[in-house]
């Protein structure tokens, strides 16, 4: 009973045990916002990087596999429903469940080549996509940046952002690039994003398109609001002579693609090359994808990579039949060819999938290695063995990246955690002031009777009150920083000229954030032992004191 009024008098009545319960609420404020800020930071990266990849992707690269469009049948029939094992086949309770696909696409992936309007070339992965079926799995069509826009992005206060008007605005960044009867043509560019075409003036016709990522041809200027402003290109000539280009990518620029097919078994044949028009550019706020990746219709792909449907002449064995001339009727034996004109079919690199909302993507991929597997059994010998295929979910297939940053955070917190070791300091140093200036009621304390497990207890339980105190101080306050950490952010700019955030460096406008309750439990589970842990030393000492000595104590 006495430790309990004594916690409270003692916890009420000075200074220096609110100095200790302060040390825990910065400590434990500073591991919070920063666990949750890089946490945030992660779960962005993680969510952009789905984008452009799906969930699960089913891969044969360089010379991909035949009969695709099957595959996607039976993965886009996984209805979810109870199968019979066949004869012989053992059911099993560990097979994944069925029902958890949602889309899926075909995809060639291979690298290439780009020569842009300047002269300068850059390389790319090339991905071939249907428009549409990519859309399902990726969001595709949400990555598109040039758009007619009616509200500017958070950080565009000035509304420099060229999509907000009419291409007025980029005929003046970039002169005669624009010409009168395109001055409103944001609409048409989302819609030939969409379908990997553009209308070509010269010709007339609709023509297959290329979509590029926002920083693959440098003539896009980030600025410090996190919007692109196009930028005039220049060139220069065979006598060094600089030109100045009037070529808006996505209205009237061109790219030349080079390509270099392969044939099955894996070996070069002859580079190819063709000029295309651009029909929009993607931001997916992955540098890697946005500064390294062209999507164009998988069927142009195709054709350059000879990875198309075609016929095909095997020779066979030469033979001997048996022929009756129609005039006499005599039997005579002819030598007789064995060749066959064989369907050779399309081939894709990868068929990208999408599983339900909330499915684990390890569950996701069991299953498509199930469906795989029951295809690639309909078809021995024409497609890769279901063991040797290339199965992996978008988690494996970043995984270093993943990991890097995961690294980073760890690096972080474990640092800032020894920093917060300066709690269990001044808590242990302001107790054993405190032990050395209440001897004299310690003293009373056991004279009266108390033990020396109950008077350890009071400390103990004095400095458990301050980390109780301290940590939720500091959760309060944490959680009043990170849920207005942009305001406050934009407010240092403002009053401060302080911009820790930049958006034309980081690939965000805003400053994420995901403070999630196991991390909040830990850190203050943490805050609450170290406080308990610097009182420790000092409930020893008093525990230990003689009494007698102690009432003598002046």
């Amino acid at each position: 009973m006495y430790q309990a009024l004594l916690t409270r008098r003692y916890l009420t009545s000075k200074i220096m045990p609110l100095l200790s319960s302060l040390a825990v609420m910065l400590c434990t404020t500073m591991v919070l916002v920063t666990w949750s800020v890089m946490g945030g930071f992660l779960k962005v990266l993680l969510d952009s990087g789905r984008k452009l990849v799906g969930d699960v992707k089913i891969e044969w690269p360089n010379t991909g596999f035949a009969y695709y469009d099957e595959l996607i049948r039976d993965l886009e029939a996984d209805s979810g429903l109870t199968v019979t094992p066949r004869a012989g086949q053992r059911s099993t309770a560990a097979s994944p469940p069925k029902g958890l696909i949602i889309a899926a696409a075909p995809i060639i992936e291979s690298f290439g080549v780009l020569g842009l309007p300047d002269g300068r070339t850059v390389n790319v992965m090339l991905k071939g996509v249907e428009p549409v079926s990519f859309d399902r799995v990726t969001n595709y069509y949400g990555t598109l940046w040039w758009k007619p826009l009616k509200e500017p992005l958070p950080k565009d206060d000035d509304k420099e952002d060229p999509r907000l008007q009419n291409l007025t605005r980029v005929d003046m960044l970039i002169p005669g690039a624009v010409p009168d009867d395109k001055s409103d043509a944001w609409p048409a560019m989302l819609e030939n994003g969409k379908n990997l075409q553009r209308y070509h003036t010269g010709s007339g016709q609709v023509k297959p398109a290329v979509v590029l990522g926002t920083e693959v041809t440098g003539y896009n200027r980030r600025s410090a609001s996190g919007v692109y402003v196009p930028m005039r290109s220049r060139s220069r000539d065979s006598d060094g002579n600089i030109n100045l280009l009037s070529t808006f990518m996505p209205l009237d620029g061109e790219v030349t693609l080079h390509v270099l097919p392969l044939d099955k078994k894996g070996r070069g044949i002859e580079m190819q090359s063709r000029i295309f028009p651009v029909a929009n550019e993607f931001k997916t706020d992955v540098f890697l994808f946005d500064k390294g990746v062209a999507i164009l219709p998988l069927g142009e792909l195709q054709k350059m990579l000879k990875m198309d449907a075609a016929k095909r002449l095997q020779t066979g064995k030469p033979g001997v039949r048996i022929v009756k001339d129609p005039k006499t009727g005599e039997e005579k034996i002819e030598m007789a060819s064995q060749d066959q004109l064989t369907e050779d079919p399309a081939r894709v690199t990868g068929v990208l999938v999408r599983g339900k909302d909330g499915v684990d993507a390890r569950v996701l991929r069991d299953r498509c290695e199930e469906i795989y597997a029951e295809f690639a059994a309909r078809h021995p010998g024409e497609v890769p063995l279901a063991a040797s295929m290339n199965i992996q979910t978008w988690q494996q297939q970043n995984a270093g990246f993943i990991g890097a940053v995961e690294k980073e955070i760890a690096l972080v917190l474990f640092l800032f955690s020894m920093i917060s070791l300066v709690a269990v300091v001044l808590v242990l140093s302001i107790f054993w002031s405190m032990v050395s200036e209440k001897t004299k009621d310690i003293g009373i304390l056991r004279a009266i009777g108390a033990s020396k497990m109950g008077i350890a207890w009071l400390w103990l339980r004095y400095g458990l009150a301050i980390g109780i105190v301290g940590s939720i101080m500091g959760f309060g306050l944490s959680s009043l920083i990170i849920m207005n950490i942009n305001p406050i952010h934009e407010w240092m700019g403002r009053a401060m000229g302080i911009q820790i955030w930049d958006p034309s460096i980081y690939y965000f406008t805003q400053i994420p954030s995901d403070l999630r309750w196991d991390k909040v439990l830990l850190v203050l589970g943490g805050g609450i032992i170290f406080s308990v842990l610097g009182a420790l030393i000092p409930a020893i000492r008093a525990s230990r004191m003689d009494p007698v000595r102690a009432l003598r104590f002046e």
